[in-house]
């Protein structure tokens, strides 16, 4: 095996068959995705705590320990990255399980060479999708961070669509101070009007209630 380089959007392929990893990888490489390949689950595992995106298409049926089993620690150690498995013994019951784990797609050997490009190409894009929005919850709790205590309560009846006047009554304020108060809200949140501060506000609530 080459030296390992973990990149973005990256397509790693974990198989303790060489002629099914080179396959793959001739594969991969002839429609220009970076790939890496692995003999087992244990040398993937030495890496994955450096990859941040791309995709994983892993056999499921290897010594010392299973790709299912992969896919578990994956879960475990934090490595958010889809799981596209392969096999020659598959089953229902064995794609059952995988799927309710997490895992992206299942494709049973022999399969053809667009199915599994088309797989490829599908959780390449989910990731990125994934890692857009990420980082985007990221980028906007470290912003509600930024808020004073009463600026978070004005920015709550802000996206509420309360007034700057209902807010000023309730909060015991003018309401030229509510409004001072919710132009800071908007630079530090850096929204560009009111239905892009409520969009923020419920990509935050929506993560928090599926976490």
């Amino acid at each position: 095996m080459q030296e390992t380089k973990i990149t973005s959007a990256t397509v790693y392929v974990v198989d303790d068959d060489e002629a099914v990893r080179d396959s793959i990888q001739l594969l991969l490489q002839s429609v220009d995705y970076a790939v890496e390949t692995f003999e087992s689950p244990l040398t993937f595992l030495k890496a994955a705590a450096a990859i941040e995106s791309g995709c994983l298409v892993l056999d499921v049926r290897m010594p010392a320990m299973s790709g299912l089993e992969l896919q578990q620690r994956l879960k475990q150690n934090g490595v958010p990255i889809p799981v596209i498995f392969i096999t020659g013994h598959g089953d229902v019951p064995m794609a059952v399980q995988a799927m309710q784990a997490g895992a992206f797609d299942f494709l049973q050997k022999p399969f053809r060479d667009q199915d599994l490009l088309d797989r490829i190409g599908e959780a390449l894009a989910w990731d990125r999708n994934r890692s857009r929005g990420g980082r985007r919850q990221d980028g906007i709790r470290a912003n509600l961070k930024l808020l004073s205590p009463r600026e978070r309560e004005v920015l709550d009846r802000v996206v509420q669509g309360q007034a700057n006047k209902v807010i000023a009554a309730d909060l015991e304020l003018s309401q030229r101070t509510v409004e001072i108060h919710r132009a800071r809200v908007m630079e530090k949140m850096q929204a560009d009007s009111l239905a892009d501060l409520v969009r923020m506000m419920l990509i935050v609530e929506s993560d928090s209630a599926n976490s």
